[in-house]
């Protein structure tokens, strides 16, 4: 079973991307993660949409969101809502409108991230609810990965707090419990 992971943010020393890549070396027997980045692709335009089509980066990205079992999203909290770049890819990924039912719809999401503040990423978490509802994916909500005082979790080799590894380790092995239960439960 192949799932994609999307960090939102593009930041070299980026927590969500060590968390990513951290669950990609925790995935339960079975599963692998394949990260997805998305620096290569460009502001939304509808005008360049028009004159040019889909740019390669984000046919890819569809490409690779439609082809896998599930989509885990590491999710930066900016302001208390979603990140700029990563709503960019997904509203990239949405267009034409007429292959959002073969991209998103029915495909199991889960959403984690990491922050250095106290509250981790959770306003963003449910910032992304509308979005994914409008998608038509299938959310897992039974638990809520919000890795806080993420500077002490990480460090140059990535994650490094125990106990946030067995969450990301617990998280993991529920989503794809999920999954292979056809998204429900």
């Amino acid at each position: 079973m192949k799932l994609v992971g999307i960090s939102g943010s593009l930041r070299a020393g980026s927590y969500n991307s060590a968390l990513l890549r951290a669950a990609a070396g925790l995935m339960p027997e079975g599963a692998r993660l394949e990260i997805v980045e998305i620096d290569a692709i460009p502001l939304y335009n509808g005008d360049t949409e028009e004159r040019d089509g889909i740019p390669a980066s984000v046919a890819d990205l569809k490409q690779r969101i439609a082809e896998s079992a599930g989509l885990l999203v590491a999710t930066p909290e900016y302001n208390h809502s979603v990140p700029g770049v990563l709503k960019n890819a997904i509203d990239w990924a949405s267009r034409p409108p007429t292959e959002v039912r073969g991209i998103f719809h029915g495909k199991p999401v889960a959403l984690m991230g990491a922050s250095p503040n106290r509250f981790g990423t959770a306003l963003a978490q449910t910032a992304w609810l509308p979005i994914f509802r409008t998608l038509g994916l299938r959310q897992w909500r039974e638990e809520l990965l919000a890795v806080h005082d993420a500077d002490g979790c990480f460090d140059e080799r990535g994650l490094v707090d125990p106990a946030v590894r067995e969450r990301l380790r617990h998280f993991l092995t529920g989503f794809v419990a999920f999954i292979r239960n056809g998204g429900n439960g």
